[in-house]
């Protein structure tokens, strides 16, 4: 007997202006089922997970939940129904509990927390479906993966039916990854139907149960992901445009040393030890990958050298001199730069325009002022320099970065982060959550910084990236270095077996 639809999105077309965002899209989503939504940076997922929402409204086009006709007016109407959605960048209050920032997502709550009731309950769900979260820790204290778990209980805690997830593992090692989907199983086990966008084909086949490709704003292909196959999907995703495949060409010798650093031991936020004495040693003209599972160091590691984190012990030399207590200013003049995890956290200021992003790290440089004034010629050329070498798509230099899609976005930020030629770029996650188009020409830019003689340390939790990339790969586990390998001499079991804590 076929199944009824849960949800049915029918015609659905969205403009904004001029721009047409969603052109009658259909979508149906039925109980139980695992359905991916993949497509590139700008081709309608996330407007049309928007108008699910109650966050916009359609320009025409119906929708039948449960098989009742109606528009979702609100968000809060949308809860109210059981549909919610992750997003990418977490709705969490920094400075309360795990329990505290559910307890105020539910739709009817009374102003007082029942502390123990709230936290039986998420301990509940956390044994349920295989979600670890600890209910008294503060959402400061977690890691980039331990928030996304906190949002997905709240939705658990709100009895949600359908669960949006806007790249559920762009956050996650490969092993938590695959943790996350037996996760997400045992919610479509029980009768959760799960909608999550992805820009990775090989989890697309592998995990979901139907897929539908979107392009430009329309539907491009629907298919069982029994079905799929990585031809058949790319040429819905991109067309018949060409990817550029990644090669790394031989580049001879690595260059002089770079860093040396000897013995490193840094805090965590919650005033842990997150790196357990490690040492290591980068060149100049390499790619250094950092494997690991989240929460292992890398982020303590990569603040440490960028200057953002106090080192409690142990040095750091740069070309022989020592930087350890150098300030984030200094290491910016001695060639460092930081391209960090977060790209709207730490990386631009959402608020400000492109021209003001391009210049926050040289505004006081002589180029870019006089006197304390900004000189916008200069600003402007720069800017659109970094446009022009880096393909950055946007509406208008005086606009907020805001507005740009998570690919442009990164793209300014690497732009910038590589300007005057730094020396040591470090690399936290730089093409998470970012479709092919703008991850191979991210890829690229990488590569060619490290052929031109600079040192790039590559934080990633995609082994594949690590291995496409990289010339060495050190291992981190719970903020101890496990070992340090030449990627052409060892292989994915073993730097997994080295992520799982095994000894050399």
């Amino acid at each position: 007997m076929e199944k009824t639809a849960l949800l049915e999105m029918k015609g659905i077309t969205k403009k904004f202006g001029t721009v047409l965002a969603n052109d009658h899209i259909d979508l149906q989503l039925y109980p139980g089922e695992i359905h991916a939504l993949l497509g590139e940076n700008g081709s309608g997922k996330s407007t049309l997970m928007n108008i699910l929402l109650g966050i916009y409204k359609p320009n025409s086009g119906e929708m039948l939940y449960k098989g009742e006709k109606g528009q979702i007016k609100t968000p809060k109407h949308a809860a109210a129904l059981g549909i919610g959605m992750v997003h990418q960048h977490f709705a969490l209050i920094p400075t309360l509990t795990v329990a505290e920032n559910i307890f105020l997502s539910l739709d009817h709550c009374s102003f007082i927390l029942d502390q123990q009731k709230m936290e039986n309950k998420i301990r509940e769900y956390s044994e349920q479906f295989s979600l670890e979260v600890d209910p008294g820790a503060k959402v400061w204290q977690l890691s980039v993966g331990e928030q996304q778990r906190v949002e997905i209980m709240k939705l658990l805690c709100r009895n949600c039916e359908i669960l949006v997830l806007d790249e559920p593992t762009a956050v996650l090692t490969p092993q938590e990854a695959g943790e996350m989907f037996k996760t997400l199983r045992k919610m479509a086990e029980h009768g959760k139907s799960i909608i999550f966008i992805s820009h990775k084909m090989n989890e697309v086949m592998e995990h979901a149960d139907r897929i539908t490709v979107l392009k430009n704003g329309r539907v491009t292909d629907r298919m069982l992901a029994s079905d799929a196959d990585i031809d058949r999907m790319a040429k819905a995703v991109v067309g018949e445009r060409d990817i550029e495949k990644i090669t790394i060409r031989s580049k001879g010798k690595t260059g002089e040393l770079l860093i040396d650093a000897k013995d490193l031991r840094v805090l965590n936020d919650k005033g842990l030890v997150a790196l357990h004495d490690i040492s290591f040693q980068l060149k100049a003209g390499e790619i250094f990958a950092i494997a690991g599972v989240a929460g292992s160091g890398q982020r303590e590691l990569a603040e440490a050298l960028a200057g953002l984190r106090k080192i409690t012990s142990g040095r750091i030399l740069m070309k022989g001199n020592e930087i350890t207590k150098t300030n984030i200013r200094g290491r910016v003049s001695k060639g460092i730069s930081f391209i960090p995890e977060d790209r709207l956290k730490m990386g631009l200021i959402p608020g400000m325009n492109m021209k003001e992003n391009t210049v926050l790290k040289e505004f006081r440089g002589k180029a870019y002022s006089r006197g304390g004034i900004l000189l916008s010629k200069a600003i402007r050329a720069l800017t659109e320099k970094h446009v022009s070498d880096h393909d950055i798509k946007h509406g208008g230099l005086d606009l907020p970065v805001s507005l740009m899609s998570g690919g442009n976005q990164q793209k300014l930020l690497i732009a910038r982060e590589i300007n005057g030629n730094p020396e040591l770029i470090i690399a936290a996650y730089p093409v998470r959550g970012l479709d092919i188009g703008a991850t191979a020409a991210i890829h690229r830019t990488l590569l060619e910084q490290r052929n031109r003689g600079a040192c790039v340390l590559l934080i990633s939790e995609e082994l594949d990236e690590i291995f496409e990339l990289s010339d060495r790969v050190a291992v981190l586990c719970g903020g101890k270095l496990m070992g340090i390998r030449n990627t052409s001499e060892t292989d994915y079991e073993e730097i997994g077996r080295l992520m799982s804590g095994e000894s050399a």
